[in-house]
């Protein structure tokens, strides 16, 4: 059994669309016979409720309004809020009288109910009050033109919390980086579809608490949509975990495989010590370490249940005890600590010359960035682990350009090294080596895991997986889950000052289900 989802048992929660997906949804459901501004006025009511359940105190409500829809959306809002008897004051960024369509209906609803409806010409808001962001939805997709971005400048810089409406304002929809500034929005209630790139990049920040509305669109108008348009799901880490059972009785240590961890240069012995600590933790039967000499006495000392061997580079000449610990191990990970020097190369290229299932990350995808084509002789399945710098030398581009979109990137990456990729970051990413495969999207983690050596244990924990037996994609999504949440359980006791051994303690009760995955 896959522990992937297949097709018919996908959640509608853990599917993520682009704008152009949702829009298509959106013309579904008035094909089918919900009209526009019925859409458009659950929606607003969806929103005001929710300004209602968390800022039932707050007075005015300050609704900033674009052209659009979005800014429809932020009319209904208004006059939700008129008819119900609040305080609330409409700002117009673009004129009301040149909205078409339901918006233009929207704006009507307000003026009817009394709503007095300004243009903002630079106003700031009620600090009491709160704030809804109307102004840009999913369409946006160049630069945020100079009035718009003076207002969200002035929405940021307000004490008044923010609802933002579908998206936050300058966040682009679609790969959830900002176009030139976006509203930090204290929540963000989106329609009919999960936008994408609220889950990723300065969308994590930039969206706040996610809630969602349907709209209540019915189910059979999400059948419509093509399947093999739905790129993105959200990694479903407690329906893996609950796929997975329990041990046999009988079990015994060669049934959980056999991780070998090859790295920790001189000076560098603790990020291997890290990855081979998680593999262990993660399960595998038995886990063996290649470090240098000056190493081995630490390793045993640290955690005396790893196979160590110290190998020189005199020692991997001969290439004997190198090529037997390769041919036992059931996955390999290499390049915590691995160093750039002739050591590390050679182990590198030692292990390229398998056939073994490999984790590759750190110092050993460095060297990889720097001759891809020595990835040629490797014959099994590979992992890819990259942090953006070592994805945009792998892609030998800048930093910035691969995070501007990091869906085409993890593509890019799987496409051009034949593996499967996570893309680390905030909404890591992975990208199966089948091509026809979705994305998937680990939503969970914390900024505590901002710190040196959390790489080192999700690549050990990825490896315990594959050496249990599961597929490289499955076993790479379910690891980033299982890390994440094991980072949210170290996070109870703050987020400041957290460890990556901090994390490989909390290992243990996330995978046998005494701790929450999110």
């Amino acid at each position: 059994m896959s522990l992937l989802p297949q097709d018919q048992s996908i959640a509608a929660e853990q599917i993520l669309y682009t704008a152009a997906q949702v829009r298509e949804l959106d013309r579904l459901a008035i094909a089918g016979g919900i009209t526009g501004i019925e859409l458009m006025t659950r929606a607003g009511l969806a929103a005001f409720r929710e300004v209602q359940q968390r800022w039932l105190d707050r007075s005015p409500i300050e609704v900033f309004c674009g052209g659009g829809n979005n800014g429809g959306d932020g009319y209904i809002i208004a006059a939700l809020a008129k008819e119900n008897g609040l305080s609330v004051r409409a700002w117009a960024l673009a004129d009301p009288g040149s909205l078409k369509g339901d918006a233009a209906l929207a704006v009507q609803r307000a003026v009817d109910a009394g709503v007095v409806i300004r243009a903002w010409q630079g106003e700031e808001p009620n600090p009491d009050g709160v704030i809804v962001d109307a102004l840009l939805g999913t369409g946006l997709n160049g630069v945020v033109r100079e009035k718009y971005a003076q207002a969200i400048s002035i929405i940021n810089a307000s004490a008044a919390p923010v609802l933002a409406i579908d998206v936050p304002s300058g966040l682009c929809s679609d790969t959830g980086s900002q176009l030139g500034g976006a509203v930090r929005a204290s929540a963000t209630i989106s329609f009919i579809g999960r936008k994408r790139g609220l889950y990723t990049l300065d969308g994590v920040d930039c969206a706040g608490g996610k809630v969602f509305d349907s709209l209540a669109v019915p189910r059979d108008v999400y059948q419509q949509l093509d399947v093999a348009a739905v790129r993105v799901l959200r990694v479903d880490g407690p329906s893996m975990l609950s796929q997975w059972g329990e041990r046999p009785r009988g079990a015994h240590k060669g049934m959980f495989g056999h991780v070998l961890v090859i790295g920790g240069d001189l000076g560098m012995a603790g990020a291997s010590l890290l990855a081979a600590t998680a593999a262990a933790r993660g399960g595998a039967g038995l886990v063996s370490c290649i470090t240098r000499p000056e190493h081995s006495g630490v390793f045993i000392a640290a955690r005396p249940e790893l196979m160590v061997h110290g190998l020189s580079c005199e020692q991997l000449m001969s290439g004997a005890v190198l090529n037997d610990l390769i041919e036992k191990a059931s996955v390999i990970v290499i390049g915590p600590g691995l160093g750039l020097g002739e050591w590390g190369q050679m182990l590198l290229n030692a292990v390229l010359n398998s056939d073994k299932p490999l984790v590759i990350d750190a110092d050993a995808l460095n060297l990889l960035a720097q001759t891809p084509e020595i990835l040629h002789s490797h014959r099994g399945p590979r992992i890819l682990t990259p942090h953006p710098g070592e994805a945009a030398r792998l892609l030998a581009c800048g930093t910035a350009e691969l995070q501007c979109d990091r869906f085409a990137s993890v593509l890019a990456l799987r496409d051009k090294y034949q593996a499967t990729v996570l893309l680390k970051g905030a909404g890591t990413l992975i990208a199966d080596a089948e091509c026809a495969s979705p994305i998937y999207l680990n939503s969970g983690g914390n900024p505590g895991m901002a710190t040196g050596g959390m790489g080192d244990v999700l690549s050990g924990v990825i490896a315990a997986f594959v050496a249990q037996g599961h597929a490289p994609a499955a076993a790479t999504c379910l690891a980033a889950a299982v890390h994440s949440a094991a980072a949210d359980c170290a996070a109870r006791q703050g987020e400041r000052g957290m460890l990556a051994s901090d994390v490989i303690d909390n290992l243990r009760g996330v995978i046998n289900g005494y701790a929450a995955v999110s």
